[in-house]
């Protein structure tokens, strides 16, 4: 199966535009989208930031992004500590970094058990809700034998380490990894189906899903199968992300003609290997939004001022998409576009600012000088 690291989106007019670019080898990376908002509810979304021309996307223009840190390898995610101080993973040198708002770069560890290779390494963090008592943060990583969740105790130093998930599957492509909590307090996790299509539909499988559970890796309350999953049909998610009315998002990597946005919704099956992009089938629940695969593979997912903000790979490009009050989303806006490479992280900072780190040392980039590096955009 080919695997790809980037997506485009299907630009849209008064008429639905489908794309139908192929995706490249060796790329992790969605096609038909639903109808778009109206211009008039773009423009109320994105807080006046810009009007929708007919047949393209929403035009908004924030700021030129500020380079926060030079000189990382490849920066895979962000998590904030209440100070506003940001941790980062390194994937492949295993580091969990500890990065100031003025730039100071700090090594708060190096996980110990990392197997990088692949796609796989030291991927997700997480910090709990409830931080400044427990102290607990959350790493997602690829060992020897599989994907797991381990949680550390962290006060200027990573302790008492308990591996909380194991057994989750890992391969070559499509490990997932990203790490979140909820509104609801509790931790959600992406996996990939590593190239083994059918573990996606597989309810007894973890590979392919969204998990969602304890502190301590139980199974949450209210899980629709009384185990960690949350929601399958997946092929690789990198991104989740609420907003501020607690509706749920994932990007989602599509095989070769349909990278996704979806509205995550408890216990639904999202389709592949089925379906890839908008299916109308019943049974499966169709995505929000859709990219041709050369514009996007989206990765990182964050929300803020009124919009989701999906890192893109192979797209090298910000998408900004708006979305209202039901979750719908609005006409994407593409941002930054090759101007500083694959961009994989995107996380919001207390101030409302974004930070967006580049993947452009992980083999499949070009690296410039300072890459990788962390960009703050302030989004409009």
């Amino acid at each position: 199966m080919a695997n790809r690291h980037g997506v485009g989106a299907a630009l849209l007019g008064a008429a639905l535009l489908t794309a139908t670019a192929a995706c490249a080898p060796g790329e992790e990376g969605g096609g038909r989208t639903p109808p778009p908002l109206s211009a008039a509810s773009d423009a109320a979304t994105a807080g006046g930031a810009g009007a929708t021309p007919a047949g393209g996307e929403t035009s908004v223009a924030p700021a030129a992004p500020r380079t926060l840190v030079t000189g990382l390898s490849v920066p895979w995610a962000i998590a904030f500590l209440p100070g506003g101080d940001a941790l980062v993973t390194e994937r492949e040198s295993a580091r969990l970094l500890r990065v100031t708002p003025g730039g100071q770069v700090h090594e708060a560890g190096v996980i110990e058990g990392v197997a990088a290779s692949g796609e796989g390494g030291l991927l997700g963090v997480a910090v709990s809700p409830r931080y400044a008592d427990d102290h607990y943060v959350f790493v997602y990583f690829t060992a020897q034998d599989d994907n797991r969740i381990v949680r550390y105790r962290y006060d200027g130093g990573l302790s008492d380490r308990k591996v909380i998930v194991s057994g989750i599957p890992k391969g070559a492509i499509h490990n997932g990894g990203r790490l979140a909590f909820g509104p609801d307090g509790y931790l959600y996790a992406s996996t990939g189906e590593t190239g083994e299509r059918g573990m996606a539909q597989d309810r007894n499988s973890l590979g392919g899903k969204i998990l969602r559970m304890t502190a301590d890796g139980r199974p949450a309350p209210g899980n629709p199968f009384g185990t960690l999953v949350w929601t399958y049909g997946h092929r690789n998610v990198q991104g989740m992300a609420w907003d501020d009315r607690g509706h749920m998002y994932a990007t989602e990597f599509g095989q070769n003609t349909y990278d996704e946005i979806n509205l995550i919704e408890k216990g639904h099956n999202y389709g592949w290997p089925e379906v890839e992009g908008v299916g109308h089938r019943s049974g499966y629940t169709d995505p929000l939004l859709t990219w041709s695969t050369d514009e996007a593979s989206p990765s990182g997912l964050a929300y803020a001022s009124g919009a989701l903000w999906a890192a893109a790979l192979r797209g090298e490009r910000l998408w900004r998409v708006p979305v209202d009050a039901s979750g719908r989303a609005g006409r994407p806006a593409a941002l930054y576009t090759g101007e500083y490479g694959r961009l994989r992280a995107v996380a919001t900072a207390s101030d409302g600012t974004l930070w967006v780190g580049t993947s452009n040392r992980d083999g499949r980039g070009s690296p410039r000088d300072g890459d990788d590096r962390i960009l703050v955009v302030r989004p409009s």
